[in-house]
């Protein structure tokens, strides 16, 4: 069986009102993105990652990767006008890397994962596997916690019950067949998330326990949380 992770990674930090773009920047000694890139190699050393970068990007990638030592092997494509483009370009790859192996499509999955969500653990990341290898697809989802109201066309809101709703995280996992026939069909504003993709092909998607700590840095209040769970992090591991 073989096992890719789509890393998308096209943002840029309009959000967070600066020149960088948000993967870039640097906490506990690395760019967020390479944290979010070794992460996964941490928990599968075997498992085949690329990167959906953006042209302009890709040579400061190589040299923050050359100066910094990324400790994960990976490839990069082109990364897309949108998401959806990216995840294209990454999946395009693995299928051309599956068959450059000579290994069969139905026995292959991918992840594909936010490049600024780099707190995954192994266990989340094996969860959504393990659901994916069973329902063909999976995504991380975790409950709401603050009250939610439905704006109204008139103006005006009304609440609703938040025990209907979840936050969709990242990894989605999928099974390569089916997240490659999602992909060829025609981009919709409709596509929020990969999840969205397959599911307008009338599948389903199975639901897996989320993280709460698994946070995607787009703000700079995201930052300050951030910063304090790598704090946690290396504060734990001098107690070992």
């Amino acid at each position: 069986m073989s096992r890719y992770i789509i890393i998308v990674a096209g943002g840029k930090g309009l959000r967070m009102g600066g020149d960088l773009p948000k993967q870039f920047i640097p906490m506990a000694g690395k760019p967020l993105l390479m944290h979010t890139v070794e992460a996964f190699h941490r928990w599968d050393a075997e498992a085949r990652i690329v990167l959906a970068l953006p042209v302009d990007h890709q040579t400061y990638w190589a040299m923050l990767c050359r100066e910094i030592g990324c400790k994960a092997p990976h490839a990069v494509v082109n990364g897309g006008a949108t998401r959806f483009h990216s995840v294209k370009q990454g999946l395009d790859w693995v299928c051309a890397e599956q068959i450059r192996r000579g290994e069969p499509m139905d026995r292959a999955w991918v992840a594909v994962h936010d490049g600024v969500r780099p707190f995954i653990t192994p266990e989340m990341i094996g969860r959504c596997f393990a659901a994916a290898e069973q329902h063909q697809a999976a995504i991380p989802v975790v409950p709401m916690i603050d009250s939610l109201r439905e704006r109204e066309k008139e103006g005006g809101s009304h609440p609703v019950d938040r025990s209907r709703y979840v936050a969709v995280q990242t990894p989605q996992v999928f099974a390569l067949p089916l997240l490659k026939r999602a992909y060829e069909q025609p981009f919709s504003g409709l596509f929020t998330d990969d999840a969205s993709v397959v599911e307008a092909l009338g599948e389903k998607v199975a639901e897996v326990e989320g993280l709460q700590e698994n946070i995607k840095v787009t703000t700079p209040f995201d930052l300050i949380v951030a910063q304090a769970l790598f704090d946690q992090t290396n504060a734990c591991a001098c107690l070992l």
